[in-house]
């Protein structure tokens, strides 16, 4: 009887002490980038038992959006708070948050037009394979999935679309989805007082608008990645998420597109954040 009473009280103190273990977030941790020529600082959320186990995990990558850095999801975001909980409530897997930095040097996720400043380069060739051999997650596409807000919205649309063999799910949140027509992106560079060869602007823009790749790259390639998309119904970016989802119903991609109340803003993103990580945990696990 009293080893039984012994054992039970081990088995709760395990339980609560694994119940009381909280996540850890690392803000301001760096490596050197050979593409940017500097060194790029991106934060991580390291879930509750990593430190306690020995397994490697998932991992998703969010982005920030426009004037924030890799800390935006963290300050702002409460991804501590949230990753915690939805792991803790049984809603999302253990995984790790890679938050990369995309506002210094050059704002944006993507090469630019002059191919001088190469951030997705950079992102693909050297920021995965970094973190993917330092802490200890699990390198298969299965895996690996991408989110983000605003320009990181656009990010994630575009990473996803350009490298579909590389992610499981995307969330794009309230996102920019590049200019809605040619014309605009030129209209955009005649503002920033850049003037290029009418091919070199046709070839960007096709390749960087989320509505151009969806038409144009194989269906094949689309539905190998599980697409949840949201934005507020006050956002000012409500069209370009429109006709994403318009573009994705005519071709019959699967995906889930969302429209709730709100706006451009961290109260909303707030309450998408665990939602997102309980659809890529669905992604993460065998069906």
């Amino acid at each position: 009887m009293k080893n039984l009473l012994l054992l039970f009280t081990l088995v709760l103190l395990v339980s609560f002490s694994t119940f009381g273990q909280n996540g850890k977030v690392y803000d301001n941790l760096s490596m050197t980038s050979t593409i940017l020529k500097s060194e790029r600082k991106f934060a991580i959320y390291l879930p509750p038992d990593y430190e306690t186990s020995q397994r490697s995990y998932p991992v998703l990558y969010l982005l920030h959006g426009a004037g924030d850095d890799q800390t935006g999801w963290i300050q702002f975001g409460e991804v501590l708070r949230i990753a915690d909980n939805t792991i803790r409530e049984g809603k999302a897997t253990p995984m790790i948050i890679v938050m990369p930095d995309a506002n210094t040097g050059q704002r944006g996720y993507f090469n630019d037009i002059k191919g001088e400043w190469r951030y997705e380069d950079f992102f693909f060739e050297e920021l995965i394979p970094y973190v993917e051999k330092t802490y200890r997650i699990k390198s298969e596409k299965h895996y690996r999935a991408v989110a983000g807000l605003s320009m990181g919205g656009g990010g994630s649309f575009m990473y996803a679309l350009h490298h579909p063999e590389m992610f499981s799910s995307a969330c794009p949140l309230s996102a920019y989805i590049g200019p809605l027509s040619i014309e605009q992106f030129k209209k955009r560079n005649i503002k920033n007082n850049e003037s290029y060869a009418d091919s070199v602007i046709q070839y960007y823009f096709e390749h960087h608008n989320a509505l151009s790749l969806i038409n144009k790259i194989t269906e094949k390639q689309i539905k190998d990645v599980r697409w949840f998309i949201d934005c507020g119904d006050d956002d000012f970016l409500y069209e370009g998420n429109s006709l994403a989802h318009i573009a994705m119903r005519k071709k019959e991609i699967p995906h889930e597109f969302r429209i709730r109340d709100g706006g451009h803003s961290w109260t909303y993103w707030r309450k998408s954040l665990p939602v997102v990580l309980e659809f890529v945990s669905d992604a993460f696990h065998q069906h």
